[in-house]
Parts: structure tokens; C-alpha cells; sequence
């Protein structure tokens, strides 16, 4: 299964490159200062899980020519619209286009440019960065990607990709329901950038606060009740697991 990452920052380069190690069939497309980078240094993982170094193979916008099976998006929001134009040669009628962005505004981006059959969804779960060398720093042990289809159907094409993200130096999973995933996980941004941001401070700070964790609390619902009228089916004891960490 041909696979492209599109960008090789800490998400793109940690998923891409474990899966390179492992043998898979992995392209990243990237910017020419990033491929340069790489070029000269190969592509570094630094992490409590083990350590990578390899010379990946890589592509540049405007050199695409094949279609690939599977393409991992891992672009920030705001450069979304610049790699749809990017990856539009690679997408052929059977590809599937897996995005690791949050939020969910950018899976009808997708769909009306790409067909609502080409897209799925994904979530990951990691905290890693670049440094200032380039190298990509997993700070703690989780590392996890879920995948899915957008109606959580268990479809032949997710049996394949399944099949091909799983035993590659990082936890992978088809998603019993991946639209379920991508709202807990925004409820949980939502509601940390909320608090943090509105109150300006940090979790620990706001629920050491007079009125702080009351405050967090309500947020949270807030928030949660935004997901439901979007169509999320709550999930109590994700809701209480959350309020939990965020009211430490």
C-alpha cells in the first residue's frame, strides 16, 4: 500500500517516519525548506520509545504524478486550502485521504473538493515538537493514531489500511465510531484553550482559584452541549473523565 504524508513536522514525521521504519511503502511531500532539511540531516525521532534516524523519500509540491492509496494529512488548519491544490494529483479514484487535523470544519473542506467517497477520518493522539534542528521530540509515551469511515461502517478499504498502520512502532486502531473520536477530542482542546485562555492561567492554577473549578466545570458542559447540537451522542464517562483532568 503506497502511502503519502503530506508534511514531516512532529505529527507527519513521527507517524510517517515509524511506519518507514517498519518497511512501509512511505512519500512525504513537503516544502522545499523542509525537504532540504531532511536531505542533509534524514529525518529524526527522538523519543522515550526509541530513537529514529532514516533518509526518507520525499516529494515536493508541483512534482506529483502518481496516485497513492492512502494519503495522511497533517497540515495545521491555515494550510489546509494550500494542500488540497498540493495533494490533488496523487488523489485517484481509489484513494483514501485520512486527515490528522482537529476540529471538524476541514472534513467538508475535503469532501466538496475531493468527493465525500475519498475521505475519512483520523485522530491522533501525541505530544512531540520540532527543535530547533529540525528533529522531532516525542515527549511522552502515548502515540496513538485512530482511524476510521465517516458513516463507521467497517469497510473493505479500512480492513486494508488497518492492515497496513498496524505493528509500526506505534498504537493504531480502526475506530469503532471515528466521528465520536474527533468530537471527544474536540470537546478536550476546546475546553483546555478555553479555560486556560479565558481565565490566564494553566489548569492547575484556575482550579486552585476561588470559583476556578465551578468555572471549568460549566465551560465543559458548555462545550460538550456545542458537540451534541452538532450531531455527538454523549458519552457521560468520557465527559467526566475529561472535567477530571481538567479540574486538577
Amino acid at each position: 500500500m503506497r502511502i503519502l504524508v503530506v508534511g514531516a513536522g512532529a505529527t507527519g514525521g513521527y507517524f510517517g517516519g515509524r511506519l518507514a521504519e517498519a518497511g512501509r511503502d512511505v512519500t512525504f511531500l513537503v516544502r522545499r525548506t523542509r525537504a532540504q532539511t531532511l536531505r542533509q540531516h534524514g529525518l529524526q525521532i527522538i523519543s522515550p520509545c526509541g530513537d529514529v534516524v532514516q533518509r526518507p523519500t520525499l516529494v515536493e509540491a508541483g512534482d506529483l504524478a502518481d496516485h497513492y492509496d492512502v494519503i495522511l494529512l497533517t497540515v495545521k488548519a491555515f494550510s489546509l486550502a494550500a494542500a488540497m491544490e498540493d495533494i490533488a494529483p496523487a488523489v485517484g479514484p481509489e484513494t483514501a485521504i485520512v486527515p490528522l487535523l482537529n476540529g471538524m470544519g476541514h472534513l467538508a473542506r475535503l469532501r466538496e473538493r475531493f468527493g465525500a467517497e475519498a475521505v475519512m477520518g483520523g485522530v491522533c493522539k501525541i505530544a512531540a515538537t520540532l527543535d530547533a534542528q529540525g528533529r522531532i521530540v516525542h515527549f511522552t509515551p502515548p502515540h496513538q493514531l485512530f482511524y476510521g469511515e465517516l458513516d463507521d461502517s467497517r469497510s473493505a478499504r479500512l480492513a486494508r489500511i488497518d492492515a497496513a498502520l498496524r505493528n509500526a512502532g506505534f498504537d493504531a486502531c480502526a475506530a469503532p465510531s471515528i466521528t465520536t473520536a474527533l468530537w471527544e477530542k474536540w470537546i478536550l482542546l476546546s475546553s483546555l484553550g478555553g479555560i486556560t485562555c479565558l481565565m490566564r492561567g494553566t489548569i492547575g492554577q484556575v482550579a486552585a482559584a476561588p470559583g476556578g473549578e465551578a468555572f471549568a466545570r460549566a465551560l465543559i458542559e458548555e462545550v460538550a452541549s456545542v458537540a451534541e447540537a452538532g450531531g455527538y451522542r454523549r458519552r457521560d464517562e468520557v465527559i467526566a473523565e475529561t472535567t477530571a483532568l481538567l479540574t486538577q
